[in-house]
């Protein structure tokens, strides 16, 4: 199905519309990530990316003029390593096509990639959130991470995102990591908590494939010993009014990420950048609408050469009936409210009946669903594994 066809205003109006922009370059790559990121080295030519950057854009545009954006995000990778002028000018070029103002605009930091002026600059291109990949304050675990940083730069990089203006702060944290105590992980979240940024997202380190420690896994707690931590870890931030909406998802009141909850309420995003992948309605006939994910070529000098030449994406595929019910219930029930069922009629087209028969299996103690909303129980909450394999066989 062609990208082309041009969208009906008044149907795609009503769906959400977010940008994710994706840098792929990293001080050096973690041993236990799976993200399409890079070692900066040859292949790092920031001019030249954001060139390749933009066309991609103006590319997109032509999918879905007229509409407005909610939110953008610039993810990696390491986002932080370019220089203010370069994301200024990618925020001020989506700026001229999507003529938005208020809204929220995220990028990605690493401390260590920390400066007071460049920080200023950033707030003033139009960055309005900061999302700090912390994980852990503690030294030790930053050296088994691989991390680039140490536990004083994790501490200057929040001092120096405050000193900034920034007022809207997440800090990413991991537990279940190589040699952490049950203690060591309610620790982190205390010390993280204490600096009272709005939002924390607080997930357990997995074993992914086609990484480092995937091939070399290191010895990690025992499963009860995570499962501790990550109550113990719960009721703390809760004791200090951080409230969890999604599962490794927390926050203070009216600072949830916008961008993400697009995601899990399965809005439109356009995706642009080396591996970046979107998703977007398009209304054909008779008033039919019609969900496409693309993705873009993954390696850098790849992603260049093809978007310099009108050619980043990759590869195209329109979501049959089976495989937008089952999408969207892999990011709504991520949620702890879930959704509101004109969400999903207005969202991926299709009726309550559709959404009802999906689900008729799951045992009502895991899953909740009527004429207005869909949500886990409390227990489902704990088991959505189990639910979503069982929609997969289904």
């Amino acid at each position: 199905m062609p990208l082309f066809l041009l969208p009906s205003k008044a149907v795609l109006n009503n769906i959400p519309l977010s940008l994710y922009i994706h840098i792929p370059w990293c001080i050096k790559k973690c041993p236990y990530c799976d993200f399409n990121s890079h070692e900066k080295n040859e292949s790092f030519d920031e001019h030249l990316y954001v060139r390749a950057l933009l066309l991609d854009l103006d590319n997109e545009y032509k999918n879905c003029q007229q509409r407005s954006l909610g939110s953008i995000f610039f993810g990696g990778g390491t986002p932080s390593l370019f220089s203010a002028k370069a994301i200024s000018k990618i925020i001020d070029h989506a700026r001229q096509l999507f003529d938005f103002k208020d809204i929220e605009i995220t990028l990605e930091a690493n401390p260590g990639t920390f400066e007071q002026e460049k920080f200023d600059a950033f707030r003033e291109a139009g960055v309005n959130r900061l999302s700090i990949g912390i994980q852990s304050f503690n030294e030790n675990h930053l050296k088994s991470l691989g991390r680039a940083h140490d536990s004083k730069q994790a501490f200057s990089a929040i001092e120096t995102a405050t000193v900034a203006g920034f007022d809207n702060i997440n800090l990413d944290l991991m537990f279940g990591l190589p040699g952490q105590s049950v203690q060591q992980a309610i620790d982190d979240v205390n010390i993280a908590s204490d600096f009272a940024v709005p939002h924390i997202s607080h997930y357990q380190l997995t074993i992914e494939a086609n990484t480092y420690f995937h091939k070399h896994t290191p010895v990690l707690p025992e499963n009860d010993l995570i499962w501790e931590m990550q109550s113990q870890c719960q009721n703390i931030l809760a004791s200090k009014k951080y409230n969890q909406y999604e599962i490794s998802a927390y926050s203070k009141a009216n600072k949830q990420c916008a961008h993400n909850l697009n995601y899990w309420h399965f809005g439109d995003y356009i995706g642009i950048g080396a591996g970046a992948h979107g998703k977007l309605s398009i209304v054909a006939d008779a008033a039919k609408l019609i969900i496409m994910r693309q993705w873009k070529h993954r390696q850098p000098k790849k992603y260049i050469e093809a978007s310099l030449n009108g050619k980043a994406i990759s590869g195209d595929q329109e979501l049959d009936k089976k495989d937008i019910v089952f999408e969207f219930l892999l990011n709504a029930l991520r949620l702890k409210a879930g959704s509101d069922i004109k969400t999903f009629v207005k969202n991926t087209g299709l009726d309550f009946e559709v959404l009802n028969n999906a689900v008729k299996d799951i045992d009502e103690s895991l899953l909740f669903i009527d004429k207005d909303n869909i949500r886990t129980t409390d227990r489902g909450f704990l088991f959505l594994n189990d639910i979503l394999e069982k929609l997969l066989v289904e």
